[in-house]
């Protein structure tokens, strides 16, 4: 992927509020000017990299581009999935990710508890992936460190 590692950094926004709720898997939702201001040929699918909200610590997680066939979206999303309990919600902070490598592809599922089991497998993936040497040492760019910065 040409791409990567792609950094960015946005506002987290309300999602469809399905990620806590439905899945048990809360994820943090870019607005619409963020994820349009992805690249156009970076291909959707699921992602894994880093992820730090304000200013807190840079922590494990794993992303979601695209349409999410399972629920049928009509707008493109970009959903991350941070490896990492919060202890309340936060909306309004400033999200800063890098992504560095690519799972798969999205697909369909013929049932919630296939796409629950997915995603499971797909994190589980992130972590392996997130230990090696070569991805650990992006944790601690100067991206996570920065302040202010142009929101992506």
């Amino acid at each position: 992927m040409k791409h990567l590692p792609y950094f960015c950094r946005g506002e987290v926004v309300r999602g469809f509020g399905r990620g806590s709720k439905e899945l048990g898997i809360p994820t943090a939702n870019f607005s619409e000017q963020v994820v349009e201001s992805f690249p156009s040929d970076i291909s959707t699918g699921i992602y894994y990299g880093w992820a730090c909200v304000g200013n807190g610590d840079v922590h494990k997680m794993v992303l979601s581009i695209g349409w999410n066939p399972y629920y049928k979206n009509v707008k493109k999303s970009v959903e991350t999935h941070i490896i990492h309990t919060f202890k309340e919600d936060f909306y309004g902070e400033i999200l800063r990710i890098a992504i560095i490598g690519y799972i798969r592809p999205e697909k369909n599922f013929d049932s919630l508890d296939e796409l629950i089991s997915e995603i499971q497998e797909d994190i589980a993936e992130a972590k392996r992936k997130l230990d090696l040497p070569e991805h650990l040492k992006l944790k601690e760019d100067n991206f996570f460190k920065m302040l202010g910065g142009k929101i992506c």
